[in-house]
């Protein structure tokens, strides 16, 4: 009863945390997620995305293909909900959810201990990690959640322990279910691309060798995995070698010769170890962490010590692969421009939780018959850290990243709609990044219209589109040749001589952008 009660208490943080104001904070979508609104928003309506194309794998969106597990996911909830931010970011919210309760079963399975599955899971809960992307629009939590999912099968069903009796028939179902968790983990977030493969060939490997026998059962269960595997990558093949498909990791890599990326990406795969990031200060990215917050708190430190020494002495196989994705995690990130990057190694959120928690289990067991009362002084202190971060969170965040959201465009469509709606032609300053897709979002634009009505400006080098225009709208640096009788105007700078016509002038929370507004 005791238990259940913790439970119950748990997912109650977990929810309340992540759906107090989820529309409000953060302030607006950004770009990523107005586009995947509104790609879901078209596949609803017309079974194609904005471009046209019939139920597509990889979404072209802005030229950089965007992966199709999350924005399905969307599809339901822009049903129910409109198209809105509750409907792009609630998908995000259950898959982190989902992933929350993977992990407390995944902790049991293996330690067979639900004290400590529990204290795993309060952890990924109220660390910061994971937070901002578990209430917004990110790919990641679905990649995550799928991934953990295939951890889950393998540990419990063990598909590849050739040992257990059990029908052909099931031990391929579980093979099936494990891969295709694998699979859909590929298909929702880059960085699992590099993380799935890898991490299947590591248990595979860790699980052959450990087995004796059974060759035949071997070499199939085997080979059906490579086939499965290898098939799946052939969209993406297809997507790096005949589309645009490299041009988003052309655009984010390292850049210089080869002792430059070198040195560049050890750099940065050691700054996501750094005492700055994880405890200080994190992710430098608004979007991605509070400012004055590092990953995890410092009262994590002597527990990731003892939870990595204690996972060095165990040597069994979920120890293996914990260490394993403790090590690759970073990679990914690593091989970019921005690092160190809590979005791109996000399956850290879940490898500290897990060091985390094994390392208060070592570091209480010296307190014999007192060991409950100072695990319970150590819970009620990372309380006690979450009730700070989460009290800054909501007063504060708005105010310090509205630019980072795109907040002006939101004002734009949202807050003058009427404005708008009255104009002949609405001019609107491209300065702040792709605002046709706001206009498509907040409007709930037909896509069949925008199909018809939109132009495009020639792709970038790397094969990024910008609309140029669609139905009224102009997107733009605004210039005199603008200036039209009847046209609502929004430009990033003032129009000199025209003062007479400023009717409003948008201001981001945070003062760092400006659209001024113009009748003309």
């Amino acid at each position: 009863m005791k238990n259940k009660f913790l439970f119950l208490f748990l997912i109650s943080i977990f929810v309340f945390s992540r759906l107090y104001k989820i529309s409000q904070i953060p302030s607006s979508v950004y770009w990523d997620e107005a586009s995947i609104g509104y790609n879901a928003y078209s596949i609803l309506k017309t079974g194609r995305d904005e471009w046209g194309e019939f139920m597509p794998l990889h979404f072209r969106a802005f030229g950089e293909f965007k992966l199709p597990v999350y924005i399905y996911s969307t599809v339901p909830f822009v049903h129910f909900f409109g198209l809105n931010e509750v409907s792009v970011r609630m998908p995000s919210f259950f898959y982190s959810l989902f992933s929350l309760l993977i992990i407390f079963a995944l902790v049991k399975t293996v330690f067979e201990s639900e004290s400590l599955a529990f204290l795993s899971a309060f952890l990924f809960t109220v660390l910061p990690w994971d937070f901002i992307f578990s209430r917004t629009g990110y790919e990641a939590s679905c990649g995550l959640f799928f991934f953990l999912l295939s951890l889950l099968i393998w540990f419990l069903f063990k598909p590849f322990d050739l040992k257990i009796k059990r029908s052909f028939g099931k031990k391929i179902l579980f093979l099936l279910v494990y891969l295709f968790s694998l699979i859909f983990s590929i298909y929702s977030y880059n960085s699992f691309r590099f993380w799935s493969p890898l991490s299947f060939v590591f248990l595979l490997t860790a699980s052959l060798i450990k087995q004796i026998g059974n060759i035949k059962y071997k070499l199939i269960f085997s080979l059906i995995s490579f086939l499965i595997i290898s098939f799946s990558f052939y969209p993406i093949y297809r997507l790096y070698k005949f589309d645009y498909g490299s041009s988003r990791f052309q655009a984010v890599s390292l850049q210089g010769n080869f002792k430059e990326k070198t040195y560049s990406f050890v750099k940065n795969y050691l700054s996501h170890f750094s005492f700055d990031f994880l405890f200080l200060n994190g992710d430098s990215n608004l979007r991605s962490q509070m400012p004055g917050f590092g990953e995890i708190y410092v009262l994590s430190l002597p527990f990731i010590v003892l939870g990595f020494l204690y996972l060095l002495r165990r040597k069994d196989e979920f120890s293996s692969i914990i260490i394993f994705l403790l090590l690759i995690s970073p990679i990914p990130a690593s091989l970019t421009k921005e690092s160190p990057h809590s979005l791109r190694s996000i399956l850290l959120a879940f490898v500290f939780p897990v060091l985390i928690s094994l390392g208060i289990y070592s570091f209480i067991s010296v307190f014999g018959r007192q060991k409950k009362f100072v695990l319970s002084i150590i819970v009620f202190s990372y309380l006690l850290f979450f009730g700070f971060y989460y009290s800054s969170f909501i007063r504060n965040y708005n105010n310090i990243s509205s630019s980072e959201w795109q907040y002006l465009y939101k004002e734009v469509f949202v807050n003058r709609r009427e404005v708008v709606e009255r104009a002949n032609k609405v001019i609107v300053s491209d300065s702040y990044g792709q605002p046709y897709i706001f206009a498509l979002f907040y409007n709930e634009f037909s896509p069949e219209e925008f199909r018809k009505t939109v132009r495009y400006n020639s792709p970038d080098k790397w094969g990024f589109s910008t609309v140029y225009s669609f139905d009224k709208f102009v997107f733009k640096k605004v210039d005199y040749q603008d200036l039209e009788k009847g046209s609502i105007i929004f430009s990033d700078e003032e129009i000199l001589g025209k003062d007479n016509s400023l009717i409003d002038k948008i201001v981001s929370r945070d003062g760092k952008d400006l659209l001024f507004v113009y009748k003309i």
